[in-house]
C-alpha cells in the first residue's frame, strides 16, 4: 500500500521540461517574491540588484539538485529523505515542512488579502479582508485538489496571462522611475548586504522541500532540471526586481502602495489573485504528500482539501508582521537539512538509492541528524553573530562535510 503511494510508476511520468518552466514559473509570479524584493531596498540599486542575481543563482543550483532525486526515482521530497536520515528521521523533516508550508499557505493568502483590500479601496471604495482570505484560500485548495493531469494545461494558460499582466506592470514602473533614476539610489546601511543575500536565498531554498514532489512526474531528469532552474531563476528574479524597483521609487519597503500609486488598478487586482493561486496551489498540495510520509493510507485528496483549508483558517491570525524572520527560520531549518541530503544521494551514494529498501529501513540515522543540527547552529552562528558574511552557504556545506565526515569516521 504505502509503495502505491510514494512511487509513481512511469505510466504517469508525463509532464516535460516546458511544463516544468511554466509549473516553476508560475511558483515565481507571487505578490510574496514582489514584496521580498522591497525588503532589499535599503541596499541600494546596485547591491539590491546583486543580491537578487547572485542570491538566486546560488538557491536555484539545489533546488535543481533536489528536484534531480525525484525525476531519476519517482519519489516524493519527504520520502527521499529516508536515504540519509532514515524512516524515522524522515518523520521529523515531515513535521517541520508541514509547519513551513501551511506557514506559507497563511502567508500567501494574507499577503493576498491585503493587497486586494488596498486595490479594491482605491478602486471601488469597498474593502473585506476576510472575503479575500476566503477567496485566494479556496481557489488554491480547489486548484490542489484537480491533480497533476490537469496541471500542465492550466498552469500554460494561467502563466502566459499572468506572464503579460507582469510585463505590462514592469514597463509601467520602468516610465515611472526609469533606470537613470533608479541606478543612482545607494545603500543606507541598515541591512547587511549578506543578510540581503540570505533573504533572496531563502526563498528558492523554501522550494526544495517540495521540488522532487512535482519532478517525480517528469518524463526526463535533464529536461525537468533545465525547466526547474531557468522557470523560477527567471521569474522570481523578475518578480524580485520588480518588487525592489517599485520600492525604491516610493522610498517605501512594502511595494504594494506604490502598485496603486502608478494605477495598475485592475491589472494589479489579477496578478495579486491568480499568482497567488498558482503558488499557493503547490503549498497546500506538498503539505498533503509530505503528511503522507508519515500516514501513507490517508487518501491524497482528502489531506489535501484538509490542509487547504487548515493553511486558510491560519490566515485569519498568522502575524504576517513577521515575514523576515519566518524567511530565516526557513533557512536555519531546510539549508542544513539538504545539505545533507544532497551530500548524501551526490557524493557518499552516487545517486544510487534502492527505493524499495528505503520502505524498510531502519528507524533513523544519528550522525544526519548529528549534522543536520552541526548545520543548524551554523546558521544561527552566522546569522546572529558574522551578518556580513552569508549564514545560507556555510550552513549547506558544513552539514554536507560534517556528514560525509562522521561516515567516514564511523566505518574506520
Amino acid at each position: 500500500m504505502e509503495e502505491e503511494v510514494i512511487l509513481v510508476p512511469q505510466s504517469k511520468r508525463n509532464l516535460t521540461g516546458l511544463d516544468f518552466f511554466l509549473l516553476w514559473s508560475g511558483a515565481a509570479i507571487s505578490i510574496a517574491e514582489i514584496w521580498a524584493g522591497g525588503m532589499l531596498v535599503s541596499l541600494g540599486f546596485w547591491g539590491g540588484v546583486m543580491a537578487i542575481l547572485i542570491g538566486h543563482i546560488a538557491g536555484n543550483a539545489p533546488l535543481s539538485l533536489g528536484g534531480i532525486i525525484g525525476s531519476e526515482w519517482g519519489i516524493s521530497s519527504m520520502f527521499s529523505i529516508r536515504a540519509a536520515f532514515g524512516r524515522k528521521g524522515s518523520f521529523v523533516a515531515s513535521f517541520f515542512n508541514i509547519i513551513q508550508l501551511l506557514g506559507w499557505t497563511a502567508i500567501m493568502v494574507i499577503i493576498c488579502a491585503r493587497a486586494m483590500d488596498v486595490i479594491s479601496m482605491k478602486m471601488f471604495g469597498y474593502n473585506n479582508r476576510f472575503l479575500w482570505i476566503l477567496i485566494a484560500g479556496l481557489g488554491s485548495t480547489v486548484w490542489a485538489m484537480v491533480g497533476n493531469r490537469w496541471w500542465k494545461w492550466i498552469q500554460r494558460i494561467a502563466i502566459v496571462a499572468l506572464g503579460a499582466l507582469c510585463v505590462v506592470m514592469t514597463y509601467v514602473v520602468m516610465m515611472n522611475a526609469p533606470f537613470s533614476f533608479l541606478k543612482n539610489i545607494i545603500a543606507d546601511g541598515s541591512l547587511h548586504w549578506a543578510t540581503g543575500f540570505d533573504i533572496v536565498i531563502a526563498m528558492p531554498i523554501s522550494w526544495l522541500p517540495l521540488v522532487a514532489d512535482y519532478s517525480r512526474f517528469a518524463k526526463n531528469t535533464k529536461s525537468a532540471c533545465r525547466g526547474t532552474w531557468w522557470g523560477y531563476f527567471f521569474v522570481s528574479s523578475w518578480m524580485f526586481i520588480l518588487g525592489f524597483f517599485l520600492s525604491l521609487a516610493t522610498g517605501q519597503s512594502d511595494p504594494i502602495p506604490g502598485m496603486v500609486a502608478m494605477g495598475f488598478g485592475i491589472i494589479a487586482f489579477m496578478v495579486v489573485l491568480f499568482s497567488t493561486i498558482t503558488t499557493t496551489f503547490l503549498d497546500i498540495y506538498s503539505t498533503a504528500i509530505s503528511f503522507m510520509n508519515i500516514k501513507p493510507r490517508v487518501k491524497e485528496k482528502f489531506a489535501t482539501f484538509l490542509f487547504g483549508i487548515g493553511g486558510t483558517v491560519l490566515a485569519l491570525f498568522f502575524p504576517v508582521d513577521r515575514y523576515e524572520s519566518f524567511l530565516y527560520f526557513i533557512g536555519s531549518i531546510f539549508i542544513p537539512l539538504f545539505g545533507v541530503v544532497l551530500f548524501d544521494y551526490f557524493i557518499y551514494r552516487k545517486r544510487n538509492i534502492d527505493v524499495k529498501e528505503l520502505l524498510h529501513q531502519k528507524e533513523y540515522d544519528l550522525l544526519a541528524l548529528l549534522a543536520w543540527a552541526g548545520g543548524f547552529v551554523i546558521y544561527q552562528l552566522f546569522l546572529n553573530y558574522l551578518p556580513v558574511l552569508s549564514a545560507s552557504l556555510p550552513s549547506l556545506f558544513s552539514s554536507g562535510a560534517l556528514y560525509l565526515g562522521l561516515k567516514k569516521w564511523i566505518k574506520k
